[in-house]
């Protein structure tokens, strides 16, 4: 029996094996086996990645940003590169089909691709005259030191959403990725290397609580990003910000989609089978609640749904024709059972159970069958919790004031959708929904690069959404000079405010 490698950290441009702390193990989600064991920092050596980023930064922040965005060109070529090498680690540690995983990448590379005009985003501004002999002038400044905690679910976009745009603004960073999926991480810090950053400029540890608690106690430590669950991003937030730092920390999500009586059915089908089951649903911006407004819409709805998830191709991420991969763990699995048992029991009515699916040679995998209810209830657990799995609950609303309202009243807004022909209903929508990013006519509206990223409610804390113009705010500090160059004698002190006449 061969022992299972051990995933490292990277620290000051240097993989740091630690075999002799706490362990966990990295399954494949396919078979159930365990691929790797990754050792779980302790606070000492989150303590030395920090105090690594912390001897780099003065020299990084100091490198001009043109230069800095040429080694995160070239860091993006290399990524490109090596594309179907980085998508197979993915898929074997996270289990989403291959395509998936690729796909997963190129939306990380569109921020690389924003990062690299940081240039322009950091010119600062002018003002001449503001006074006689004086001139105002504004300017961003990196922040020091700042940390990523990112999820199993995107192992590759999450961790790209941040650190290029930090690292371009010239902070140093240091990355905390989930312990389920951790091999990806280590795999960009080479790249980032390859590239040409200066070492300690970006660094890895693995952990678990205790690491995470190191980076939000540390003193050197200026600012957290960090998505998941909402109780976590929650309690990030508070201490972390109790601790003097700044912080965003993206949280959960229960995404509605509004099918208003005029949709295009097919469409709006097409739309909840990607949104609702790409992924396994392990998607913060997946589809998981239907909304169809009208009896009738709600049934010609579910009479559509049903066959297709039933037909859903489930197996192996590393066969481009699946539709579904496993869930991550087999923990995450029996927990998705279990929302779905706890569906049944409210009087919920399941019309696909995906409970039972077992796959041929594929026994110990971690996978689950597509789930569809209807007549979910706003008062149900499936309904008011994120469940992170194939599971769509079809909730029926009377009329779109109805369907409004429900999604107003959820404690998470994250991403919603409404599809329908009627421009003015959408606009509607559109203007009075609280939620954070909206689609219309698209069921998973996540921005592009050049916007930013973020929810309402519970699903955000803190001011600033995460990567494109936010994150440049986020990443640097505003700093203001206001210049005179005296060309005559001083005419004495001046205990007023000051003014100008």
């Amino acid at each position: 029996m061969t022992t299972p490698r051990l995933v490292p950290h990277f620290i000051a441009g240097k993989l740091h094996q630690a075999p002799e702390g706490r362990l966990a193990p990295v399954y494949d989600p396919a078979t159930g086996a365990v691929a790797a064991q990754v050792s779980l920092a302790d606070a000492a050596l989150v303590g030395g990645a920090v105090a690594a980023a912390a001897a780099a930064f003065p020299a990084w922040a100091a490198t001009p940003p043109h230069l800095r965005a040429r080694i995160l060109f070239q860091f993006r070529d290399l990524v490109v590169r090596n594309e179907d090498r980085l998508a197979a680690i993915i898929t074997a540690e996270h289990g989403k089909i291959i395509t998936d995983a690729k796909g997963e990448l190129l939306r990380g590379l569109e921020v690389v691709e924003f990062a690299c005009g940081i240039p322009q985003m950091l010119k600062g501004e002018y003002s001449e005259s503001v006074g006689r002999e004086i001139d105002a002038v504004s300017l961003r400044q990196p922040l020091g030191v700042v940390a990523g905690i990112t999820p199993f679910n995107f192992p590759a976009m999450v961790p790209l959403w941040m650190f290029p745009v930090a690292l371009a603004c010239g902070n140093s960073f240091v990355l905390k990725p989930s312990e389920r999926d951790p091999s990806l991480g280590v795999e960009l810090a080479l790249l980032l290397k390859e590239a040409g950053l200066p070492d300690g400029v970006f660094n890895v540890v693995h952990g678990d609580k205790e690491a995470v608690d190191a980076l939000l106690d540390h003193a050197d430590v200026e600012a957290i990003s960090f998505v998941g669950s909402t109780p976590i991003a929650e309690y990030i937030y508070q201490r972390g910000t109790a601790n003097g730092k700044r912080v965003q920390a993206l949280g959960g999500a229960k995404n509605h989609m509004v099918i208003m009586p005029d949709a295009d059915m097919d469409q709006a089908v097409d739309a909840l089978m990607g949104a609702g089951y790409g992924s396994a649903g392990e998607r913060c911006m997946a589809i998981s609640v239907a909304v169809p407004v009208g009896a009738e819409t709600a049934d010609r709805l579910v009479e559509r749904l049903a066959p297709r998830v039933r037909a859903l191709k489930v197996g192996p991420g590393a066969d481009p024709e699946n539709d579904m991969g496993p869930l991550v763990t087999g923990l995450h699995r029996d927990k998705v059972k279990a929302y779905v048992d706890t569906g049944v029991a409210e009087g919920a009515s399941l019309v696909v159970d995906g409970r039972d699916l077992s796959l041929q040679g594929y026994e110990e995998g971690f996978f689950l069958g597509g789930c569809l209810f209807d007549h979910v209830t706003p008062d149900m657990r499936i309904y008011k919790e994120e469940i992170f799995g194939p599971v769509l609950s079809v909730v029926r609303a009377r009329s779109f004031e109805e369907a409004i309202g429900l999604v107003d009243a959820h404690e998470y807004g994250n991403g919603t959708a409404i599809f329908t022909r009627d421009g003015r209903t959408a606009q509607d929508y559109l203007r009075r929904v609280k939620v954070g990013m909206v689609g219309i006519n698209v069921p998973i509206p996540v921005p592009m690069a050049f916007h930013s990223f973020g929810g309402w409610k519970r699903s955000l804390f803190g001011d600033h959404h995460i990567h494109g113009p936010e994150g440049v705010r986020f990443y640097t500090r505003y700093k203001t000079a206001t210049v005179r160059w005296p060309t005559g004698p001083s005419t004495g002190a001046d205990f007023l405010m000051p003014t100008q006449k």
